[in-house]
């Protein structure tokens, strides 16, 4: 009997019984990995940010000659849809206009092109003058062969305008960056020049 109850008495021992699960040591874990996290996040955001650096930059003028019916030789843009005549409102909204324009190294216009820039702008607002741009520029110099295709807003009452470089061909194969549009002179509604600084930020 005696044999019986020692057996049971070791049988009930705490010491044999199963210990639950320690949360302290889970609950630890989560502390120190949340804690990782947040010094992970300050370093990142602690770091100083760097100003990268075109890896090719061409600045050339942009010149555009209206075509106003007794000018064919010279104009190289032309307008394709204007409503009403003047465009719908004061700021020419729907006036559209096809464009062959020389780019040149310096401001004459009577200096050889390295490039032309050939597509289509439009009037798109109805508040203030704003053209919507979208053109290649076909390099043919002994400098450059290919091109740069470009697009974007130009909101004209800025100083400056930048518009995205979307990609390229030849020496400027999926090139990519911003062309910065700076009006330099402009004669009524028949001739306007235009800085065109083109800072490339990727180049193959």
């Amino acid at each position: 009997m005696r044999r019986n109850q020692l057996n049971s008495t070791t049988t009930h021992n705490p010491k044999h019984t199963k210990k639950p699960p320690n949360k302290m040591v889970s609950q630890k874990s989560l502390t120190l990995f949340f804690l990782l996290l947040i010094s992970s996040s300050l370093l990142v955001h602690s770091r100083p940010t760097s100003t990268k650096k075109p890896c090719k930059r061409i600045v050339l003028y942009y010149h555009d000659t209206m075509f106003k019916g007794d000018n064919t030789a010279n104009a190289t843009a032309s307008i394709i849809a204007n409503p009403n005549g003047t465009g719908l409102g004061p700021f020419k909204f729907g006036k559209t206009v096809v464009f062959d324009d020389p780019m040149t190294t310096d401001k004459s216009l009577r200096s050889p092109p390295v490039a032309r820039a050939q597509g289509i702008y439009f009037y798109d607002m109805k508040t203030t003058f704003n053209a919507w741009f979208a053109y290649s520029l076909v390099f043919n110099s002994t400098q450059y062969k290919g091109t740069l295709n470009i697009m974007g807003a130009d909101m004209m009452d800025e100083p400056t305008r930048d518009l995205s470089v979307v990609g390229g061909t030849g020496d400027f194969f999926m090139a990519r960056g911003i062309a910065t549009f700076i009006t330099d002179e402009v004669e009524g509604a028949d001739y306007f020049r235009v800085v065109m600084d083109l800072k490339l930020y990727e180049c193959y």
